[in-house]
């Protein structure tokens, strides 16, 4: 089974809900390319890693927490494959795995915590062979005030909406303009943008997946939003995918 096969088998609810099954479409077209040697950092327990080893990649997960690396190794012996579990941080990442020695750097819900952006950056390019690409799933600014409003909680999403400068602050919130400022700091190539459950969220629970022919529309809408110039920009999760040059 494909990635993308395997993503699909699991419907609207799989993009509708979950990021990584997002995420993991959208890099599909490059894990399905051949093995790679991948690094996730911030990989906890495996979600991402586990499935990722199962397709065949050498896959090595870097996180500071010892309980998640521990149960990592559980869930991948029972999965029969094998995970490489380093304890470590994103701005240690080229101590730990080396310089140039990942095909692919995933680094998800990690960024809007790290004490230095830049160097964290720096470090996640800098463990990459040159050609390799670099996987960024961070926070929406925007989704943040459309929560809030949707939730009842004006006086907060007006807050919000008129004090960008307070997205810097933890966790941080990214735009897709910020992502493609912080990818062009870090001199990377041929940066993308997608927006990651744009709807989803704002949809009332359970009515897309007790049918599932909404539930196709929900995810079609979805892949149709995650590209649009407006609209992405309201999602849950923005995804940055760029390559070190060559």
């Amino acid at each position: 089974m494909t990635v993308d096969e395997g993503v699909r088998s699991q419907g609207g609810r799989a993009v509708g809900r979950s990021g990584r099954a997002a995420v993991r479409e959208l890099l599909a077209p490059l894990l399905e390319a051949g093995p790679l040697d991948v690094v996730d950092v911030g990989g906890g327990t495996g979600p991402l890693a586990v499935p990722l080893a199962a397709l065949g990649h050498r896959v090595t997960v870097v996180d500071p927490s010892p309980d998640a690396l521990a149960t990592l190794e559980r869930r991948a012996a029972e999965a029969g494959v094998r995970v490489r579990a380093l304890q470590g941080e994103a701005a240690g990442l080229q101590d730990a795995v080396g310089a140039a020695s990942a095909d692919l750097v995933l680094c998800h819900s990690v960024l809007e915590y790290v004490e230095d952006l830049d160097a964290a950056v720096e470090a996640l390019v800098a463990a990459l062979r040159p050609g390799g690409g670099l996987s960024l799933l961070v926070p929406g600014a925007l989704a943040a005030v459309v929560q809030r409003a949707v939730a009842g909680h004006f006086e907060e999403a007006s807050e919000l909406l008129a004090a960008p400068g307070g997205w810097a602050e933890e966790p941080r919130r990214f735009t897709p303009e910020s992502l493609l400022e912080l990818a062009a700091g870090a001199g990377l190539a041929e940066p993308e943008v997608h927006g990651v459950r744009v709807f989803a969220d704002l949809v009332p629970g359970g009515h897309a997946e007790a049918d599932p022919h909404a539930a196709e529309s929900l995810r079609a809408l979805e892949a149709a939003a995650a590209v649009h110039p407006v609209l992405r920009s309201l999602a849950a999760r923005l995804h940055l995918f760029a390559r070190r040059p060559a």
